[in-house]
């Protein structure tokens, strides 16, 4: 059984995330660390996301309509490489795309929203060490690295109190620091394995400009403090049957300590809540070559409904479907998900403009693997 310990942490990735929680997208793993021998995988996700809502009745003077689809198909890459340094030590290097942003309202969609945009993207690598005491316990650890930039414009009646009534930031990208530390326990005879892994928040300090369409005068550079979440990954597996694995996993993110507060409109521009995600699913190998699996995910979000209309939805449940091939040295995973978006309303300031309901999002992810 032991050649199918892999099967969970192989196929969660290769179906990427589709609108998760806040910002995230990956969940931050280090599966990989406990792949067997010298090994290296490449990865490539999309998700086509269905995001549409309805504007409230709330103003003589605004009429109100449907948003359109504010959804954009986003894309994420992964590589990573992981080496035995001796029989108690190795090392990984992880490349992911941990967080980001693709929302767009048509200017002719939502009269409260339409020709709000934001878009942020991120690039991380994280260095792993994990030390075996023995068959059973290990330790891991190590230090992240990551970049994050962005745009956000803000437009509709539902920021007419805006000077001009159009205000743009760009985000001009920045790098920093975080680091990662966990411990594992496992029986290799049943293939269980248990993980617990803490990835710390990490502060960057953004350069912005900050452009007032109409009020050229207030338009000018600033700067501003932004930390991505701290989290906290269980990831599990255990043998049920010959064969067959049950695994799963819980992640919490502490999404509320992320803001945005461009120095001269002064606003926050992002209003998140924390987050639990539960995974639940079965893998199955078939033969010598194929293997499958079937999980359940389940993302419960803090707070109410009201959202920052840049990220207009409220917790999630998908399902995610995997197979994977294996010859010789290589394994060649595949994997759809299906994400049913949590309904939410848009609520710039607090204030609820548009309901967003029945929207759901469709991934796609492949990885080829290598051990060597």
């Amino acid at each position: 059984m032991k050649r199918y310990l892999a099967t969970s942490a192989v196929l969660a990735l290769a179906s990427g995330s589709a609108m998760a929680s806040g910002l995230d997208r990956t969940g931050q793993p280090i599966g990989i660390i406990f792949e067997e021998g010298n090994y290296a995988e490449f990865s490539f996700a999309t998700t086509s996301v269905d995001l549409s809502g309805d504007d409230r009745d709330l103003s003589p003077f605004v009429t109100p309509s449907t948003s359109g689809d504010v959804g954009e198909r986003f894309n994420m890459f992964g590589a990573g490489y992981k080496r035995d340094l001796n029989e108690k030590l190795s090392f990984a290097l992880i490349f992911d795309q941990p967080w980001g942003v693709d929302v767009n309202y048509p200017v002719d969609g939502s009269a409260w929203l339409g020709g709000t945009t934001a878009q942020a993207d991120s690039n991380s690598i994280t260095a792993l060490l994990r030390y075996k005491f023995n068959e059973r316990f290990s330790a891991h650890g190590g230090i992240r690295y990551q970049e994050i930039d962005g745009e956000i414009n803000l437009a509709g009646a539902a920021y007419a109190a805006i000077p001009g009534g159009t205000y743009n930031v760009k985000v001009d990208k920045d790098g920093a620091f975080g680091w990662v530390a966990g411990v594992a326990y496992e029986i290799p005879e049943i293939a269980l394995r248990a993980a617990l892994t803490y990835s710390s928040e990490i502060e960057h300090e953004f350069d912005l400009t900050e452009t007032f369409a109409g009020f050229p005068l207030a338009s000018g550079s600033s700067t501003t403090k932004t930390k991505t979440p701290q989290s906290v990954n269980l990831d599990f597996q255990t043998g049920i049957a010959q064969d067959t694995l049950l695994f799963g996993g819980i992640r919490w993110a502490e999404h509320s300590v992320t803001n945005l507060v461009p120095g001269i409109l002064d606003r926050d521009l992002i209003d998140l809540d924390d987050s639990v995600t539960y995974t639940l699913g079965i893998g199955r190998a078939f033969n010598e070559n194929w293997s499958g699996s079937v999980a359940l995910i389940y993302a419960d979000a803090d707070g109410d409904d009201l959202v920052s209309p840049l990220a207009p939805t409220h917790g999630y449940e998908a399902i995610r479907l995997g197979v994977q091939y294996k010859q010789d040295n290589m394994t060649v995973s595949a994997g759809v998900r299906y994400t049913q978006l949590g309904d939410a309303v848009a609520s710039p300031g607090g204030n609820p403009v548009t309901d967003f309901e029945d929207n759901d999002a469709v991934s796609f992810g492949l990885k080829v693997g290598f051990h060597f």
